[in-house]
């Protein structure tokens, strides 16, 4: 299960992590604080994959660029492989770079419209590993063997692929140095559903072979389901409820955890288990609510809701940022 400190089989450690943006409201006004991010802590083992869940703005793709070192954290600990990202010198950051690749959205974007698919691919060791030409050319094409693609797409350019097909080669592109962290920010979302079930199962035997932790961030709760061991939920930049995958899905005990799930669609809904509808919009993070960031739109909010911060603790083996969860769960 996660928890806050690192332990010695973890590749991946978030100790209040937070991202905070200053943000210009005009001029002769001063500045705002977005607190995009603001006190996520989890440790990830290999092997294993975490998925972070919410709705837009929550903080996802924030938390998603601080794995990466694509921005750096604002305040917390962030280890890579027990390697402290915080204060790394320029030789240490570009090792840890290797360690944690990233798989984007949409593919066609990431890719490089003017070079060929094995010039891309080949790209990470050319600058990474001493290799050769030919050896370089070899690791290409037995990892396009592996994520389904053919020898003659090698010469190929991305308009030439399918959008599924793009995604293959991006996954290709990410797995090539073999990182001990793979971060995939709604990977499947811009596919059709007959190929996301194909990519999904790409990535569990990709990690499978490799023992590659991932942290998969996803608004689609039934793909979260197929392919998480612990599942992150985050609301306005914090986490309000996370643990195991199947203890969250089963019983999920924050009233925000509650709503996504119970908007999930499914081909057998259970009668038994009512619809809970969430009134509003995420409020406007430059100027927050006080208290719980949910309290407004929560059917369950008292007034210490609106005046008090519930901090995560553990509550039927998962931690839980809820002052009335015995109550709404009793």
């Amino acid at each position: 299960m996660m928890a806050a400190s690192a332990s010695a089989t973890s590749v991946l450690s978030a100790r209040e992590l937070t991202r905070h943006y200053a943000v210009s409201r005009g001029l002769f006004k001063p500045h705002a604080m977005v607190q995009a991010l603001n006190g996520v802590s989890f440790e990830l083992q290999a092997g294993k994959t975490l998925a972070v869940v919410g709705e837009s703005g929550c903080g996802k793709s924030t938390l998603a660029r601080a794995l990466t070192l694509i921005e750096q954290p604002s305040s917390g600990s962030l280890q890579i492989a027990g390697q402290e990202v915080t204060g790394a010198n320029k030789a240490q950051r570009k090792q840890l770079r290797r360690d944690v690749q990233m798989v984007f959205q949409n593919p066609y974007a990431s890719l490089n419209p003017r070079q060929k698919i094995g010039d891309q691919l080949a790209e990470p060791l050319l600058i990474n590993t001493p290799l050769s030409s030919l050896e370089r050319r070899e690791r290409v094409q037995a990892m396009m063997q592996q994520v389904g693609l053919r020898p003659e797409h090698y010469q190929r350019y991305p308009h030439m692929f399918s959008g599924g097909q793009r995604q293959r080669v991006a996954l290709a592109r990410a797995m090539m140095l073999n990182p001990k962290v793979l971060v995939a920010d709604e990977p499947t979302s811009a596919l059709d559903v007959s190929i996301q079930a194909q990519v999904l199962n790409l990535f569990m035997d990709l990690q499978e072979q490799f023992n590659t932790a991932y942290v998969f961030i996803s608004h689609n709760l039934s793909v979260v389901r197929h392919v998480a061991d612990e599942v992150l939920v985050m609301y306005l930049g914090r986490p309000v409820e996370m643990g195991a995958k199947d203890l969250i899905y089963r019983r999920p005990m924050h009233p925000y955890t509650q709503a996504l799930l119970s908007a999930t669609p499914t081909l057998h809904p259970d009668p038994s288990k009512p619809k809970i509808k969430i009134v509003g919009e995420l409020p406007n993070p430059l100027a927050p609510p006080s208290g719980c960031a949910f309290h407004q739109r929560c059917p369950f909010a008292t007034e210490r809701c609106s005046v008090e911060l519930p901090q995560l603790r553990l509550l039927d083996a998962r931690q839980v940022a809820c002052h009335h969860a015995e109550r709404i769960n009793g």
